[in-house]
Parts: C-alpha cells; sequence; structure tokens
C-alpha cells in the first residue's frame, strides 16, 4: 500500500494498493515499520524535480504526474534474494509513505549498504546509503522515534554550521535563521550557539513564546518586526522559504548581508508580492547538504566525521527531550492528516510526528 502525492500539488493524494511484484536476484523486499514526517518532506516534495527527490521511490503508474515522498524511517527485510541483506534484518534510511519497498542492497559494509538499483542511479549518496540498526553507531533501540524525527533535521543542522565555520562565517558577527520554530532552525541554533556565535530567530507572533523559551537564540525577532534588526555583518539561514521575509531581511540588511543561504520552504505555498528580481546582494545560495559531507568526508575520513557528527547528535538528542513530545500515528487515514495538516503550516513546534501504515512502534 502506497501513499503517492501528485508532483505539481501537494495537497492531492491517491493511496494505491496493488499486489507486490516478485524480487528478482540481488533484491529484497521492506517491510516499513515507521516513518516522521515533517515541514523536511514538504521540502523534497517542493524540490523534488530540483534535486530528484521524486526519483528515489518512482510512482506504480504516471510517475511523471505522481510520486512517492521520501520520508526517513525504520524497516525490516521480509523477503530477500540478496547476499547484503538478511531475513529479519532493520535498516534505517529513506523509507517511503508505504506499507513496504524493495530495494537493491550494495556496496555493503557491517554498518550499512546502499540501494544500487538503476533508478537511483546518480542521487545523492546519502539518499541512497541505509544504516544497519544494529550496528549503527548512532542508533538507539529506545530513541529510534528520535533518530527518525531529528536525526535527519539534526543532520542538515550540523552541516549548516560546519559550512559556515568552514568559510569563517563570512566575517560575520550573527547569524538570523528564519522558521526560528522548526527543528532545522533549532539545531542550527543549538549548533551556533555551541560556537558563541550570537543567534536570532525570526518566527511568527504565535511561535514567539515557544521560540524564546528554547534559550538557543539570543534575540527573537518576528517577521513583522524585521526592521528592527540591527544592521550588524550577518548571515541569513533561510528555512522558511518566504520570498517576503527574504525580500525583508536583506533590505534591511542592505550593505552588511555577508551570505544568505536557502536551505528550505517550510513556507512554500505562501503568497508573497516581493519581486525578489530587485532582491538586493548577496544573491541567496542553495545548500545541498551533501555536498558539504563529501568534502568533509574527503578531508577528515568517514570515521572522524561520523565522531564529530555522533557527538553533536547526542548532544542535541537528550536536549531535545526538556521540550519535545512524540505523538504517533496508525494507518492510510491517521497518516493523510498528518501530511494534510504539516503540509497547511498547521504545526506545533514542542511536537513531533511518527507515522506507519502497519502499525510499527518507532521506538
Amino acid at each position: 500500500m502506497d501513499i503517492e502525492i501528485k508532483r505539481t500539488d501537494l495537497s492531492q493524494h491517491r493511496v494505491v494498493d496493488a499486489l507486490p511484484a516478485g524480487l528478482v536476484d540481488g533484491q529484497a523486499r521492506l517491510r516499513v515499520e515507521s516513518f516522521a514526517l515533517t515541514t523536511n518532506n514538504i521540502t523534497y516534495g517542493v524540490f523534488g524535480d530540483m534535486l530528484r527527490y521524486w526519483e528515489v521511490f518512482p510512482a506504480s503508474d504516471e510517475p511523471e504526474v505522481w510520486g512517492r515522498i521520501p520520508t526517513w524511517g525504520v524497516a525490516e527485510c521480509i523477503e530477500t534474494r540478496s547476499p547484503d541483506l538478511a531475513l529479519g534484518e532493520r535498516i534505517y534510511g529513506f523509507v517511503p509513505m508505504s506499507d513496504g519497498f524493495v530495494i537493491t542492497p550494495g556496496r555493503a559494509t557491517e554498518r550499512g549498504l546502499f540501494d544500487v538499483a538503476e533508478h537511483r542511479h546518480g542521487l545523492a549518496g546519502t539518499y541512497n546509503s541505509y544504516q544497519r540498526c544494529a550496528t549503527d553507531p548512532v542508533h538507539d533501540p529506545a530513541r529510534e522515534a528520535q533518530q527518525m524525527l531529528l536525526y535527519p533535521l539534526f543532520f542538515t543542522s550540523f552541516v549548516i554550521d560546519d559550512f559556515l565555520a568552514d568559510s569563517d562565517d563570512f566575517g560575520a558577527e550573527k547569524v538570523i535563521v528564519s522558521s526560528a520554530s522548526s527543528k532545522t532552525a533549532i539545531g542550527v541554533a543549538h549548533r551556533c550557539r555551541a560556537r558563541n556565535l550570537t543567534v536570532v530567530g525570526l518566527t511568527s507572533e504565535a511561535n514567539r513564546a515557544f521560540v524564546e523559551s528554547l534559550g538557543v537564540y539570543d534575540e527573537v525577532v518576528t517577521y513583522d518586526d524585521i526592521d528592527s534588526l540591527d544592521r550588524t555583518p550577518s548571515i541569513y539561514v533561510d528555512i522558511a522559504g518566504n520570498r517576503d521575509v527574504l525580500f525583508a531581511v536583506h533590505t534591511r540588511l542592505d550593505g552588511v548581508l555577508r551570505h544568505s543561504m536557502v536551505v528550505g520552504n517550510t513556507n512554500w505555498d505562501a503568497e508573497t508580492s516581493a519581486d525578489t528580481s530587485l532582491l538586493p546582494a548577496p544573491a541567496p545560495e542553495f545548500l545541498f547538504a551533501p555536498t558539504q559531507i563529501a568534502k568533509r568526508t574527503k578531508e577528515w575520513g568517514r570515521d572522524e566525521l561520523d565522531a564529530r557528527m555522533g557527538a553533536a547528535w547526542r548532544d542535541f538528542d537528550l536536549w531535545t527531550d526538556q521540550w519535545l513530545t512524540l505523538d504517533h500515528h496508525t494507518g492510510v487515514p491517521a497518516v493523510v492528516a498528518v501530511w494534510d495538516r504539516i503540509r497547511s503550516g498547521r504545526l506545533d513546534p514542542a511536537s513531533g510526528d511518527i507515522c506507519s501504515l502497519t502499525g510499527g512502534t518507532g521506538g
């Protein structure tokens, strides 16, 4: 059973329940236990063509019209014709909003493997990679839900902070982050504060109290009050993707904005009146996390990168227990309702959604 989303209209979905095809040599069938849904998955849909997210899990038919949104989750191998994935083994990585899917395991190690299916050739290695739960140093059976929900977002947060540090923060004195109540933004603030950078969070009036309560932002500014931003050398990390906000920040910091980074699009359907062709410099640059990870892997080696990432993740993961609650949803209607709520921007920033079509526990 698959929940498929219309590629040109994320508000449209269909449920496909077809008999699974038989496996060929080298393939393995996985039962999706649980997966997280966040605004990150909206970003996958919005940038699905540009960054090839739609190619990860092609639709059963009419793939040019429909697609399966990638999510992060845990799956169990229930049938295998591959020497690289054993029956009953559990893995963590990209999974569709489905009760199951098929991969072609390859490039396997003790810790993980890649899906080397032909349709995934050329995609970023990060999205083709799966970690074996039994040997993954990040995996904690008691905290699988947190890994599904937060780790992919924190991975992005870690890369954002590392990219800025790698660029000597572009000579800026502070970092301004939009969608400050989002978990990716919170991760960025958590990391930048650890480097003693001043962090300003941009958020709505409705989320202001929550953002202030986190204690990781030096200043919290509402979208209606961007003209109050201090005109000091700054970096803008755009997670909201709202062009009016982008224009307002660039205009207010014209001449002192050192770098403008495009990360996400949590306000993907917001109406805009801004003519971004008139946007003051610098031109926004999209951060593609796998590029920075590939750079650091070459410079540091995979073990050192994993060690740094793991230490940062454990610190952040345990800290979130102070403010985060987890909500579990089972079945197609419940999962579709979560998708529609997130897509429509009806979010409680202090909670996270763990979903299953098969009744998986999710930790």
